[in-house]
């Protein structure tokens, strides 16, 4: 199955600031992270990202993440 890429938006809160989400990610998930834009503004932080790999994985991935609160928005 081909890799897919996907344009996404994460909005963090403040309580997962310091956590390792982007390495969780690529090591667990095994995708490929591009990091277009980040900004860290009073109690959160958002990050534009393109994530590689395959469907599934994406789909895990993201999973994971709001499962710790973190927001997803589709950037595209």
């Amino acid at each position: 199955m081909a890799a897919l890429k996907k344009r996404i938006t994460f909005i963090i809160p403040e309580e997962m600031l310091l956590e390792p989400i982007l390495y969780t990610i690529t090591q667990q998930y095994d995708l490929k992270v591009s990091i277009y834009n980040s900004d860290i503004s009073g109690n959160e932080g958002v990050m534009k990202l393109e994530l590689e790999g395959e469907e599934e994985q994406i789909e895990e991935g993201l999973a994971w993440a709001m499962a710790r609160g973190i927001r997803v928005e589709s950037a595209g």
